[in-house]
Formats: C-alpha cells, structure tokens, sequence
C-alpha cells in the first residue's frame, strides 16, 4: 500500500517539522513540507497532485475551487486556527474533501487533528 502523503504548506520558518512530532503519525505517512509560496495555480496543482492531505499554514496559500478541482487526491484540508479565508469549504465539501481547523494556537493540536483523519482514511 502506498504511504498516506501530507504536505506541510508555507512553513517558513520550519515550525511545524521542529515542534510537532510528526513520527507519531506512523510509518506508513509521508510527511513533506514547503517552505516557499507557490502563487502559480499549474505550478501548486502540480507540486500538490500525489498528496493526499494538506497542512495549510494559515492563509498564505489560496484553495479555491479551481485549485481544489486540480487535486484529485486530496482527502484532508487541515488549516492552522478556526477558520481560514482562503478555502474555498463549499467547493472541498462538494468534492469529499473533509476541512479541520485546530482549536487554539498550541501547535501539537495539528498532529491530534491530522492523527485521525489521517488513519481513518488511509483504512479506506
């Protein structure tokens, strides 16, 4: 079975690799981060096409639904805070893809949010 991918988006300043202990996620879960912006819509559809889950740092990068019609394998959006203005949730949800959020700024709650989600839908 091909691992379950995750791309970390935005991480400037490598944040989310130093402070999370993403190994938790299990062997089975490739974990990649970008420390750059993409604002080329082919360019970002085409760096993120094989990942299955996307860590959105804050709201750097645009989700709209052109973007979101490009990822054929995406299952989890997790964005870092509540809510984040640059996802297009209507257009996720009508494609299945599940959106979370982290509920405060303690940073560890990325791994609990994506630790679920990630193994529930590499068991399907």
């Amino acid at each position: 079975m091909a691992p379950f991918r995750v791309a970390i988006l935005d991480d400037y300043q490598d944040v989310a690799r130093r402070i999370v202990d993403w190994t938790v996620l299990g062997p089975d879960v490739a974990v990649q981060a970008f420390h750059d912006t993409l604002a080329d819509v082919e360019a970002l559809a085409a760096r993120l096409n094989p990942f299955d889950a996307v860590v959105a740092m804050r709201e750097r990068t645009s989700f709209d639904k052109a973007l979101i019609d490009r990822l054929p394998n995406l299952k989890l959006l997790v964005t870092t805070g509540r809510r984040n203005a640059a996802i297009d949730v209507a257009a996720c949800t009508a494609r299945g893809i599940v959106v979370s959020g982290t509920s405060t700024i303690n940073t560890n709650t990325i791994t609990t949010r994506t630790i679920p989600h990630s193994f529930h839908w590499q068991c399907r």
